[in-house]
């Protein structure tokens, strides 16, 4: 089969195009990021997935399908950037698949769509409705784009779509949201508050993206992996000391004196959990995870030593 696979130079991309390539698939990637060591069998082009160029390269290749991971997560971008990038990226990859005749398209997103609050349930479903708008609103690209794809499933009905709601990602490498919150010798956090945290190693993410892809996935699913830890779980366990801090002193402090950088908003996710419920996706695919929660955060503290 060939596949495009857009954001591929990132650490998930890499992963992803790697087992593409261990079962014999055609790999195109697409993506603004060098990759100077890619596979022989990557056929790279560095571009931006909502310029012209990009539709090129669908109109040329034909990709078979397409998983589209290009979106920004980081939130030191400007917003009107990453709304630019997240949500007309989106679009420009899902109609150039359905235009140049992919017969399948993988949307990965995050399961911080559902937002965190204090009286959201302990575990959301795919028809939940997307309370990250209000609760975290630098969120709203992502939330948008997410929804976009959606209306896909309807608009391009001959368009075998899926969405992936992925919960974070923890491994060697040092790149998700996760691992970036818990980079420094310290993490805070807000004191009283242990919120369960749901993670995956990385290389069992890239592994549900291609099992997506295996299995012929259409709809919106939820995608986790071992059961959610507590934060301050996860801070130790991952060689790191937990700072908690009363929420003014949270507030005021991000960013300083090394500790990590964060929109207000993001203080109701250090605050209370979003988990998801993932049976909807393991049921159709048979996926299970191969690493436990414990490997996972063994191999991020292997390679990023606090």
């Amino acid at each position: 089969m060939k596949v495009l696979v857009t954001g591929v130079c990132g650490n998930i991309g890499r992963l992803v195009a790697a087992r593409l390539l261990a079962s014999d698939h055609q790999v195109i990637g697409i993506d603004r990021r060098p990759w100077p060591e890619a596979p022989a069998g990557v056929d790279l082009f560095n571009l931006d997935i909502r310029k012209r160029a990009a539709e090129d390269v669908f109109r040329r290749t034909r990709p078979d399908a397409v998983i589209h991971m290009a979106t920004v997560t980081h939130l030191a971008i400007r917003s009107e950037d990453r709304y630019r990038i997240n949500l007309y990226g989106t679009r420009a990859v899902l109609d150039n698949a359905h235009r140049y005749g992919a017969r399948a398209a993988i949307f990965v997103g995050r399961h911080t769509y559902y937002g965190a609050a204090p009286d959201a349930p302990l575990y959301h479903r795919e028809d939940d409705p997307p309370m990250a708008v209000t609760t975290f609103p630098e969120l709203a690209d992502l939330v948008a784009a997410d929804l976009y794809a959606g209306s896909v499933l309807w608009r391009y009905p001959d368009l075998q779509t899926s969405i992936l709601r992925m919960c974070y990602t923890l491994g060697a490498s040092s790149g998700g949201t996760l691992a970036g919150f818990i980079r420094g010798p310290t993490v805070p956090t807000v004191l009283g508050f242990d919120p369960l945290f749901q993670l995956m190693h990385e290389d069992d993410t890239a592994a549900a993206i291609v099992c997506a892809l295996g299995t012929g996935l259409r709809g919106v699913f939820n995608v986790a992996g071992p059961p959610p830890l507590p934060l301050s779980v996860i801070i130790r366990e991952t060689g790191r000391r937990m700072l908690p801090v009363p929420e003014l002193i949270f507030r005021l402090t991000l960013g300083r004196f090394g500790l990590p950088k964060l929109p207000p908003a993001a203080v109701t996710h250090i605050k209370y959990p979003v988990v998801v419920d993932d049976r909807a996706f393991r049921e159709a695919t048979a996926f299970a995870p191969a690493h436990d929660a414990d490997a996972a955060m063994a191999a991020f503290r292997t390679a990023h030593p606090a």
